[in-house]
Formats: C-alpha cells, sequence, structure tokens
C-alpha cells in the first residue's frame, strides 16, 4: 500500500499528508455530530420514560384508592372473613414441634455412613 508513495516528492507528500488530516477531520467531525444527536435522542426519550412513569404510577394508585374504597363500601361482609397475616403464617403447635430438632443444629460433622473407631487400624491400611 505505501510502496507507490516513495516515488512522490516532499511536496506531494505534504499535500497528501494535509489531504489525509482533513479527511480524518471531516470523519471526527460526523463521528461527534451523530454521538450528539443520539445523546439528544437519548435525552428526549429519557424525559418521555420519566413522564410515562409518572403517569403509570399516578394510574396505580388511583386503582389502589378506587379498590381501597370498594373495600370500605362493602366492609361489613368481609368482617366475617378472617385476616391473613403472612407472618404468622405457621400454626404455633408447628413452631413448637420444631424445638426437638434444635441438639442436631450443634453437630458439624457429616457422617459418610462408616466410622474409624481406631486409628491404628487406619495406619494399617495405608
Amino acid at each position: 500500500m505505501g510502496e507507490s508513495l516513495s516515488s512522490l516528492s516532499v511536496k506531494e507528500l505534504k499535500q497528501l499528508e494535509n489531504r489525509l488530516e482533513r479527511g480524518i477531520t471531516r470523519i471526527r467531525s460526523k463521528k461527534h455530530e451523530l454521538l450528539f444527536a443520539e445523546i439528544e435522542y437519548m435525552q428526549k426519550r429519557e424525559a418521555e420514560l420519566q413522564n410515562d412513569n409518572i403517569y403509570l404510577r399516578a394510574k396505580v394508585a388511583e386503582n389502589e384508592r378506587a379498590q381501597q374504597e370498594v373495600i370500605v363500601s362493602t366492609g361489613a361482609e368481609f368482617d366475617a372473613l378472617p385476616t391473613y397475616d403472612s407472618r404468622n403464617y405457621y400454626h404455633v403447635n408447628m413452631l413448637e414441634g420444631a424445638s426437638h430438632y434444635s441438639h442436631h443444629q450443634d453437630q458439624t460433622a457429616l457422617h459418610l455412613g462408616y466410622e474409624m473407631k481406631d486409628n491404628s487400624a487406619a495406619k494399617n491400611l495405608i
């Protein structure tokens, strides 16, 4: 690619260098122009998404208020139903029944189904 450059004079090489620099400058300028346009588009898109988010949050809050009003207006019907609290899901007897497992929590050894009763027997195997 650079073989044909050897026949050029110093003046021609300078002209070529200037043309290359101008070309690189135009390419960089176009690149920056495209990047700034993309940034501007993304900023507009961000604002649109934020507005959509605000709108959707308002709709959710409005639906929750409407559901709350329905519950309050028909509250007498729901008084007969027991309330559900996930913190009290397990019955007290179930929790008390788990106490017999507590002595196993202190054991950290892993049992693989065999025991070595005598270290001398193990040394003889080696």
